[in-house]
């Protein structure tokens, strides 16, 4: 008699609910897996190291889960049946359907190109390790003088543009900012920003819409054009479809709305996390896709689902922001002191010391993966006989 819990997704949120899951329950009452495409974890804060040729750290889920009772699906999630209770995979062995009791749905995002001309055919995107991966072959043939253009002006924006001008001081860099160049940051923030991009060499284009891009510039639209060998655009990030395929109650942009335990509002055997969640924070804002409140979010899930098998206390934790971490290169960076609804405020640490600073808070996150409870002893507790039910063999083991 198992409880099947599926977890699909297995990026920094969905690969810390399926093992905080693993160490609040009892192994014996449930059967827990996580599916994803990938054999190892990607560290998606750092995918603009990885896309200047720097190597990352393997992290291989099977050594990461070994042990906890978490079984590694290696499969695509090609659609969910909420009202059935199934996801839909494509795998080595083909099409299958997995049936779950309870379902931990943290998809997550992939690049918006918001249907600009010809993004989709020659830019680059930084939204996941493949693109990160054919966006570093590209630029490791780029020849000395080349113009390589970074489209967007937030967090992935700027640090992809100081990586790229920093690991390749002989390229031509520039960045296409909607608005000014960090014009949400404090005044302190601002100014370092400029000051680390003048030192790059980067050329900031301010104010600068980019209505097109070809294989050897962008347009924008004002008319004119900036020469672009390579184009990475960085402009936002795009829910996976799949929620909104099926009649889970989602958002125009199709995130799942979630309560504030990230129960879905319309079906209470899901609950979704990170990117792919509609989720409230403080100031009653929506919370933003990242990572400063999607791991939060997966340790709200996991523990809202635990207490609810288990007859347990339902976590009262508020999700809320504390900084954004911008790292500038390896060697500069910022971290901006915002409020809990993720305002700046004046105080900014910069330099160094920030640099440090992001690079501990990778880490962390990365840590934070493989040890879910944050190193803190933890009681697998039993599930009410009512909330089980039995499952073949195969699906237990």
């Amino acid at each position: 008699m198992q409880h099947r819990i599926i977890v699909i997704g297995a990026g920094y949120t969905g690969a810390v609910a399926a093992g905080r899951l693993a160490r609040r329950l009892h192994r014996e009452d449930v059967a827990i897996t996580l599916v994803n495409a990938e054999p190892d974890f990607a560290e998606r804060v750092r995918l603009h190291q990885l896309a200047v040729g720097q190597d990352l750290r393997p992290r291989p889920f099977r050594r990461m889960f070994a042990g906890t009772g978490v079984a590694l699906r290696l499969a695509k999630v090609t659609g969910v049946d909420v009202d059935r209770r199934t996801v839909a995979v494509t795998g080595a062995d083909g099409d299958e359907e997995l049936e779950y009791d309870s379902l931990v749905y943290a998809l997550g995002s992939g690049w918006d190109t918001h249907d600009v001309p010809g993004t989709a055919e020659h830019a680059h995107d930084l939204a996941g390790r493949p693109g990160a991966l054919r966006l570093r072959e590209r630029l490791a043939g780029l020849g000395a003088g080349q113009p390589v253009v970074v489209v967007g002006g937030g967090l992935t924006g700027l640090e992809a543009a100081a990586e790229i001008a920093e690991a390749r001081p002989d390229l031509d860099v520039a960045l296409a900012a909607r608005g000014g160049l960090g014009d949400w940051l404090s005044p302190a923030g601002r100014r370092h920003v400029r000051k680390v991009f003048d030192g790059l060499g980067i050329t900031v284009h301010e104010h600068t819409a980019v209505s097109g891009v070809d294989a050897d510039r962008v347009a924008t639209a004002d008319g004119t054009f900036v020469p672009a060998a390579v184009t990475v655009w960085t402009t936002g990030f795009a829910v996976h479809p799949i929620a909104r395929a099926s009649t889970l109650e989602v958002t125009g942009t199709g995130q799942i709305v979630v309560d504030g335990t990230m129960r879905s509002v319309s079906h209470p055997d899901v609950y979704a996390i990170g990117d792919a969640a509609m989720a409230m924070g403080p100031g009653d804002k929506p919370l933003r896709m990242s990572c400063a409140t999607g791991i939060p979010a997966a340790w709200q899930a996991a523990d809202s689902l635990a207490a609810r098998l288990t007859g347990g206390k339902l976590p009262d934790a508020p999700l809320r922001y504390f900084n954004q971490c911008i790292s500038l290169g390896r060697k500069e960076g910022l971290i901006q002191y915002v409020t809990a609804d993720d305002r700046a405020v004046r105080a900014a640490l910069t330099g160094r010391f920030a640099a440090l600073y992001k690079e501990l808070v990778c880490k962390g996150a990365a840590w934070s993966v493989a040890n879910p409870t944050l190193g803190m002893p933890s009681r697998r507790r039993r599930i009410a006989q009512e909330r089980t039910r039995t499952v073949p063999a195969t699906e237990s083991a």
